[in-house]
């Protein structure tokens, strides 16, 4: 009769290696330990200790938890004999732990070439499986399809199909993470290789692949559906990972339905989780994504206040460094943040040619190339956007990714509109393109505004603005009817309104309409309509913005403001004649007309030949007439 010990042992193995019941393997291995220690039997120790390590590295989150099987993989190293398999195993156990919080791999790669020469299939098997696990970052692709294959191989020898389904399962996540045109054909095996025999852990990493495919096939509900079933099923394989990978999933799901900010409670919730892993920054960056489109400001630059010692230090480039880049890169576009693109963008670059891959298959993102095209955006360098946004529409398309590829076509579409204005022929096509993609799979595309045009005093002059493009032309009259029409988008100021100039207060008691007055050729103030409800509406609005940025401290807007509005103040006065009264302006509607139409296009001329993109986009936004008017877009 086999004793109680080494039926533990065998059970904890069976339950580990066969069925991947990790739960259970843990129960039982704890249950063995405590016998064997309290024996005095080093090998069985040895043996309980590796197995309470678990199929991958990082099984055990909570800080107690890793601290316990730590000491007792080093009590039972000391139990054993030096030279001994076991021995071995226990030192490739404690290395791969060690080089996987520490973000290092020198002391796992020795071990690595201790076991290979050592003859030993089943430490040089289980040193190529958590070695894998330590190399899941970017930039080891090479290394790491050379372990999956070496561990196919080594399989055959240690008779362990654990061994043979982890090669497989590793060798399908490579070729995911590559962009291998062949990676599916690798899942299809790994899938046939899991139906005779099933074992947990296994299926519910396929498990989590299957989400991923869903999500590139655009098939939203079915990856839902998918997340949560592989939820359960991680949950029920004891597997801590399953908190976070449901979580990363849905930020995916709900970042191309257009959704994401409704995450925030939840992603804060999991937050706290102490299931998390110690070295996977994504619920950070995810939250602070979910929070930047939520509008919650405050939480979303906390969170990547928390990230700056760790992702945006380059340290370590886990398997969820990429995920975590391109949330960061979104959130510091939502927040308008250059300098934090910038940054991102330089450590994203040597990856551009990847795609954004979440741990061994959990999600995917699309191509890094649209991460840069984004920061580029943010950062205005927009014909390094558009180069890098080409090729991430081209990049998703090699991977089927077809939510990716619609978000980057209308990201492509942004950067030429704000490079070519947005009248520009190939932006309209990549949008239009982008929202037919998007509307065949239920997705939502962001509304990426490349206006407004603005046109505000800066000293002596005028700024004029579209997006990130500004262009500073001397004071005209023309540009003074051209900011009193920006400002007013879609409404309609007839011509001899503008052509009596701001002269707001001193009209404000007038009973003559301007159309009375005009027709009558009589000199009445003609400023109690919409132009005058114009200068008064952008008072009150600069009034309203002063108060905001001085509340939160920002002086320097708020002074930019005031000096408007002490602009626009001193323009009414020089406006009105003695005793306060408005001036007048005597003529049909045609002089106004003709002499605000003349005033205008001179003006939009001069913007033109500082910056013909603007000056097109005034050119087909600027409507002047008996009535003049803006309609942008």
């Amino acid at each position: 009769m086999i004793e109680a010990l080494e039926w533990a042992l065998q059970d904890g193995e069976h339950a580990l290696l066969v069925k991947g019941d990790m739960r259970r393997a843990r129960e039982r291995f704890d249950v063995a330990y405590r016998e064997a220690a309290q024996q005095g039997d080093g090998p069985a120790m040895a043996r309980a200790a590796l197995g309470l390590g678990g199929m991958w590295v990082h099984e055990h989150r909570t800080a107690a938890g890793a601290a316990m099987v730590r000491v007792r993989q080093r009590e039972a190293l000391a139990q054993v004999d030096p030279g001994s398999s076991l021995a071995l195993r226990l030192r490739v156990r404690l290395a791969a732990e060690e080089d996987y919080r520490g973000g290092g791999l020198d002391a796992i790669l020795a071990l690595l070439s201790e076991t290979r020469a050592s003859g030993d299939p089943v430490a040089l098997a289980e040193a190529l499986r958590l070695a894998h696990h330590c190399v899941l970052g970017p930039g080891h692709g090479a290394r790491r399809l050379e372990l999956a294959r070496d561990l196919i191989g080594v399989a055959s020898r240690t008779g362990r199909r654990a061994d043979l389904l982890t090669g497989l399962l590793w060798y399908a996540v490579d070729l995911l993470l590559e962009a291998d045109p062949h990676a599916e054909r690798a899942v299809a095996e790994l899938r046939l290789a899991l139906d005779g025999e099933d074992h947990q852990a296994i299926r519910y990493v396929l498990g989590a692949i299957e989400v991923m495919l869903s999500i590139r096939a655009g098939r939203f509900a079915q990856a839902e559906q998918r997340a949560a079933a592989c939820h359960e099923l991680g949950v029920a394989a004891g597997d801590h990972d399953a908190t976070g990978w449901y979580g990363c999933q849905l930020v995916t799901v709900r970042w191309y339905q257009g959704r994401v900010g409704d995450l925030v409670p939840l992603l804060t919730d999991q937050l706290a989780s102490p299931q998390l892993s110690a070295v996977d920054d994504f619920p950070y960056a995810g939250l602070a994504l979910a929070a930047a489109a939520a509008g919650d400001r405050r939480m979303a630059e906390s969170m990547l206040a928390r990230l700056r010692g760790s992702v945006l230090a380059d340290l370590p480039r886990t398997g969820t460094w990429l995920p975590s880049m391109y949330a960061i890169v979104e959130a510091a576009d939502l927040l308008a943040d250059a300098e934090l693109a910038a940054g991102a963008a330089k450590l994203l670059a040597p990856y551009a040619d990847l795609p954004v891959v979440a741990g061994p298959g959990v999600a995917c993102l699309g191509s890094v190339s649209h991460s840069l095209g984004v920061a580029a955006i943010t950062t205005g360098d927009l014909d390094a956007a558009v180069g890098h946004l080409r090729a991430a529409v081209h990049g998703n398309l090699a991977l089927g990714h077809w939510p990716a590829v619609a978000l980057s076509r209308s990201r492509l579409g942004q950067a030429l509109a704000l490079r070519d204005g947005p009248r520009n022929e190939g932006a309209r096509r990549q949008l239009t393109q982008a929202e037919q993609e998007a509307r065949a799979q239920d997705m939502v595309l962001p509304r990426y505004v490349t206006g407004p045009l603005t046109c505000r005093p800066s000293g002596t002059q005028w700024r004029v603005e579209l997006g990130p493009r500004s262009v500073l032309v001397d004071h005209s009259v023309g540009l003074l009817h051209l900011a009193v029409l920006l400002a007013n988008p879609g409404q309609e100021i007839p011509a001899a309104e503008l052509a009596a100039g701001p002269a707001v207060a001193a009209s404000a008691g007038s009973a003559a309409g301007p159309a009375e007055a005009a027709a009558a050729g009589s000199a009445q103030p003609v400023l109690d309509g919409p132009a005058g409800r114009a200068y008064r509406n952008r008072l009150a609005r600069l009034d309203a913005e002063i108060a905001e940025l001085e509340s939160g401290s920002k002086r320097r807007q708020a002074q930019a403001r005031r000096t408007e509005r002490d602009w626009l103040i001193a323009e009414l006065a020089s406006a009105t004649g003695l005793g306060g009264r408005a001036r007048s302006f005597t003529g049909s509607e045609e002089r106004a007309r003709t002499a605000v139409g003349k005033a205008i296009r001179r003006a939009i001329d001069r913007v033109a030949i500082a910056d013909p993109v603007i000056g097109d986009e005034l050119r087909a936004t600027v409507r002047t007439g008996v009535r003049c008017s803006y309609h942008p877009g």
